[in-house]
Order: structure tokens, then sequence, then C-alpha cells
């Protein structure tokens, strides 16, 4: 079965750049070779070549990749360029197969990137964990580099057996050298004697205040006395005690409390009912129904919809593969006057060809964006959206895009990019 999951890029131009990088980064040419560079369909020889002549230009985009063939990955797999060998250690969508093939490289930097593994940035709690690399191939990673160990106890892909094996033998080395864990005490504290919390609900602090103000104790009135403050945008450590807690009333009391970090808190809670799902739902607080998307994975599909289309953040891609969310359907957004919103009705399996070449004509560049990467596109509209400078980066990474096509985007690159 043909998947339709959006194939764009995951990254955009920083935030912060000005209008000459943007004039820069945009170029005909460069917004080419970043579409091409991620194209599932690419000759392999071709990837090769791109990576030969322009890496400093598609390296980020070579690491987003989101389907690798055997040959596509040979092609790299052995590459004289160590950088090339470690992006790839690293690349997130690599089948661990794949990544293993790298376990007997040469140079330490490489063994050590795969020791390391991918940086899952964004990972939520409802995604199941990636698997990395076989389990044979990190016990022939300790077998090539035993000073890998550091590296690899940290390594949130370890087979929990040899996770536990490395663990151990790390705790028996620091009981043999008699070292020991300070304790450090903060205003979360729950040891704390109450003048103590007394003296720190009015600490000049802003930090330590709202600390206080979280603790479970604290009555709703004592929580109001304190002179905290949470924004919207504001960025606050959550209370373990909200997150770990699985008595239903103590739920209860945070998901009603009128402190917005406390709904915070347990909206990141896993075993919460779904009267209490529901009720933060609809929370006044956007990052309240933010972190119940990222915690929770059993939401109402409309839920997880409305929570993208709010959503300003960095993540908010993220959204799209909620296990909550129905693609099916999406198709209905197509006539919302939201360009956002148009644009998920290509993510709907079952949207006719026509709706998508009908959505490319779309007036937002966006929406044309989304659908020009689209396989159901018909293959004129492909090449129309190519030769326009709006979508053909989008329209570079469309698997249908014909070979010829793509060697022709990397012979007008070569020796044109420096005079663009």
């Amino acid at each position: 079965m043909t998947s339709f999951r959006s194939s764009q890029p995951t990254l955009e131009a920083p935030l912060y750049v000005n209008e000459a990088f943007r004039g820069y980064y945009n170029k005909l040419g460069r917004a080419r070779l970043r579409g091409v560079v991620r194209n599932p369909a690419i000759p392999a020889d071709l990837l090769r070549q791109l990576v030969d002549t322009h890496f400093e230009e598609i390296r980020v985009y070579l690491s987003l990749r989101q389907d690798w063939t055997d040959e596509q990955f040979g092609a790299l797999a052995a590459h004289p360029d160590c950088a090339v060998r470690e992006l790839l250690a690293q690349a997130p969508n690599l089948t661990p197969e794949l990544r293993a093939r790298l376990v007997e490289d040469p140079e330490p930097k490489v063994l050590r990137a795969l020791a390391v593994g991918p940086e899952w940035l964004f990972s939520w709690p409802w995604e199941p964990p990636p698997s990395v690399l076989p389990a044979w191939a990190y016990e022939r990673l300790l077998e090539r580099r035993p000073n890998l160990k550091p590296f690899l106890i940290d390594c949130p892909w370890l087979p929990p057996d040899l996770q536990s094996r490395l663990t151990a033998d790390v705790q028996s080395q620091l009981s043999s050298a008699g070292s020991t864990s300070p304790r450090v005490d903060d205003a979360g504290d729950p040891q704390l004697p109450a003048d103590l919390v007394a003296r720190l609900a009015e600490d000049p602090s802003p930090a330590v205040r709202l600390t206080v103000s979280m603790r479970p104790e604290l009555s709703e009135e004592q929580r109001a006395a304190i002179n905290y403050y949470v924004g919207p945008d504001d960025r606050i450590r959550p209370a373990r005690w909200a997150i770990d807690t699985r008595d239903p009333q103590v739920q209860r009391r945070c998901a009603f409390s009128a402190h917005i970090g406390l709904r915070r808190s347990v909206a990141c809670n896993q075993h919460l009912t779904p009267e209490l799902v529901a009720v933060l739902a609809d929370d006044d607080d956007f990052a309240v129904r933010l972190l119940l998307c990222e915690h929770q994975p059993d939401l109402a599909s409309e839920t997880v919809l409305r929570t993208y289309l709010e959503a300003t953040t960095i993540n908010r891609g993220k959204l799209l593969s909620h296990p909550s969310l129905r693609r099916v359907g999406l198709a209905r957004l197509a006539d919302s006057p939201d360009p956002q919103a148009r644009a998920l009705a290509v993510l709907d399996p079952e949207a006719a060809p026509q709706l998508i070449d009908q959505l490319s004509n779309d007036p937002h560049p966006m929406v044309r964006g989304w659908m020009a990467s689209d396989p159901r596109l018909s293959a004129g509209r492909l090449l129309e959206l190519f030769e326009d400078p709006a979508t053909t980066e989008a329209a570079a990474a469309n698997p249908c895009l014909p070979a010829p096509v793509m060697h022709a985007v990397l012979a007008e690159a070569t020796g044109g990019l420096e005079a663009q």
C-alpha cells in the first residue's frame, strides 16, 4: 500500500535570519538541491554525486531523509569523507540493519556517533522508542571500542539487558571508589519544614516562589496567596508529584486547580481518567492542551487537530503523527478558509488525485507546496510546480519526479551556486 505521509522538510530557514540570508537560501538551485536530496526515489549514483559536490549545502536535508534503500545507503556507507559516515550513523530514519553496517568503520568518530545514536529532539511518550541498532551491533561496538561505554550508558535506544549490565558496572566502579552523590535541597523538597516553606514563599526569586506555589501540601488558598506568575508562553518545570500520581482525587485537584502550573503538570500524567483528559482538552491555557497531546495517546482526533492548527511551536509537526489523529477524512478540510487546514487534506490516504491537483492551484503557496511533494499529483502539474520558485523544493522531493529532471538539478547547480 502506498504511504502518503507528508515529505515536507521538518526544518525551515532559521527564524532569526535576515532578508539577505533568505535571498541566498531560497535561490532556485539551492532549493532544488534540498528537495532532490530528500527524494525517496533519487538514484543512488545521483545521491552520491550530490554528496560529493554539495555536501555542505545539503547535509541537514540528507539527514532528514525519511526513506533509504539499500542502494542509496550503500552509495554513501564507504564515503571517504568521515563527516558523511558520521551523518549516516546518526540519521534518524535509517533501519537498524542499515546502520549496523557501519559498526566495522575504521574511524573512531563514526563509532562514537553510532554509540550516541540519533538526536531524537522531539520524541514524545506515545511514540514507540525506535530501534537504532540490533543488540549484536552494540556488543560489537563495545568489543571494538570499550571506551564507548560512557556514551552507551546514556543512550536511550540501548537494549534493556545491556543497559542494566552497563549500569551495574558503573555503579560497582563508583562504589569501589567510595563515590557518593550529594543531596540537593530545593524549594520543592517534600522534606522541608513548614516554617522554611513559608519563608521561601516570600523569596525574592520568582522561580523559587513558583516552585513553592506548586508544592503538593498547599491548598488553593495558600497557592493564591503566593506571588507567582506563569504566562502563556512561559516554560516551567512541571511538578513531578502531579505527573506521577495515580490517585484520582489528587489528579482531579490538579486538573481543576487555578494554578496553571499544576494543570500543565497533570496534563503530562499518563494515568489520567478519560473524564480528566476531556476537562484538560478544553483548558483555556494552550500549553495545557499541547502537553496533553504530547503525553496522552488516547485523545479525540479533533483535539489533536485543533491543537496542531493553533500551535506555533517548532515541534508542531509531530502532532500529525499522533496515534489519535484520524487521517482518513482530512480531505474535508480542502474547503477550509485556513490554509494550514487546507494543506492537511494531502494527508488523507483516500483523497482523490483530482483533489490534490485542485489544491496544487491554491492561492496560498504553503498549500501548493504540500501538494507538490505528493505522488498522486499529475505528472504535468508536478513539472509546473517544479518550475515555480515557491514550490520547486517540494516538487523536487516528489518521488514521481522523472530521474532526468533530478540529474538536471545537479548539472545546473554544479558551478552555479557560487554565482547565485
